[in-house]
């Protein structure tokens, strides 16, 4: 389930790419994965959050995940910087 950091946010990322990048600088609080994404594609991501020791909280699906985020497709990760 969402909560309303992702949704309320104006500095977030959307996307594998992006959010691989901003992990990968440490400017990340919090990350979102949908469930119905591919693992291979996830497993990346994941990996990178349990290193840094950031949040990675799965959610319902794809569709789910863009809708918080404000896009009309789904996303399979979003990230919430940090402040």
């Amino acid at each position: 389930m969402l909560d309303e950091s992702l949704k309320h946010t104006k500095n977030k990322t959307i996307g594998i790419k992006q959010t691989q990048r901003a992990l990968e600088k440490g400017i990340v609080s919090k990350v979102y994965v949908a469930r119905d994404a591919e693992a291979q594609v996830l497993k990346p991501i994941i990996e990178l959050c349990r290193n840094k020791q950031i949040a990675c909280i799965e959610v319902g699906s794809m569709t789910e995940l863009g809708k918080a985020c404000g896009i009309e497709v789904g996303a399979a990760v979003a990230a919430v910087m940090a402040e």
